[in-house]
């Protein structure tokens, strides 16, 4: 797995905002989580809540079910995560100063800013697939006989995009 989509594994959505946790970044950039939330709580005034904030035990209990993390009583956390919004992963590049770190910071940026390409460019193409889909609606209201070859034409090319199948095949010789 490319270290993009590794990045991309770790970010979720919490609150309507992307984010990723304190402890997966203090991993990534090669330090304890409690060194990286130290170094946040020296420079506090860089991170305003949209930046970074505590996870509910709602949210916690939530994210845990979906990702596997320590259980409590077992080296597990004693205070709900942080959590860190692309701004605040931008921002602790200014806070934490090791190659490793700065390198690692620009890799997630990177992965934050593709992702949002990929939900533009995505929008756009349902956009117009919606728009033809309607144009193809109103084409066959009008030009009834037309119908059937445009329903054939478009089973034609679902059926090019289908994946072949892959493997030897064996033949009677």
């Amino acid at each position: 797995m490319n270290e993009i989509v590794k990045i991309q594994n770790l970010i979720y959505e919490i609150r309507g905002i992307k984010v990723m946790l304190d402890s997966d970044l203090a991993k990534l950039y090669g330090v304890e989580t409690k060194r990286l939330n130290e170094a946040v709580k020296r420079n506090i005034a860089r991170f305003p809540k949209h930046y970074m904030f505590q996870l509910s035990e709602d949210e916690y209990t939530s994210l845990r079910s979906q990702i596997a993390t320590s259980k409590e009583g077992k080296g597990g956390r004693r205070y709900m995560p942080y959590v860190f919004s692309e701004q605040g992963v931008a921002m602790l590049s200014s806070v934490l100063n090791s190659e490793v770190a700065i390198q690692m910071n620009i890799r997630i940026i990177d992965t934050f800013v593709n992702m949002r390409h990929f939900v533009l460019e995505n929008k756009e193409l349902t956009k117009r697939f919606n728009e033809l889909e309607q144009y193809f609606i109103n084409y066959c209201k009008d030009n009834e006989k037309d119908k059937q070859q445009i329903y054939e034409a478009i089973d034609l090319l679902m059926d090019r995009t289908k994946p072949s199948k892959v493997g030897f095949i064996k033949t009677e010789e």
